[in-house]
């Protein structure tokens, strides 16, 4: 009996650590590199954005929320918008 249940709460501790929590930030865009598809706001945090954001739709200067999860250490945004 103990040799199945050590492995399988390790099994249940790494589950839960892979998981991603969905985070919002809000600045102003610094830079934005359409050809990686990569926007950075003014407090230096870089952000994967989706095929599905327009990056062309923003300008630098422009106040954004950004919907992100950090994923293989980098923050993968899942949604970019004007702020409110």
């Amino acid at each position: 009996m103990r040799k199945i249940v050590a492995p399988t709460a390790a099994l249940a501790l790494l589950a839960g650590l892979s998981i991603a929590y969905a985070a919002d930030a809000t600045g102003v865009i610094k830079s934005i590199d359409p050809g990686k598809d990569v926007v950075t706001l003014d407090n230096g945090s870089t952000y994967m954005a989706p095929s599905s954001v327009k990056l062309s739709m923003f300008k630098v200067g422009e106040k954004v929320t950004v919907t992100y999860a950090t994923a293989n250490g980098k923050m993968e945004a899942s949604a970019i918008k004007p702020a409110t």
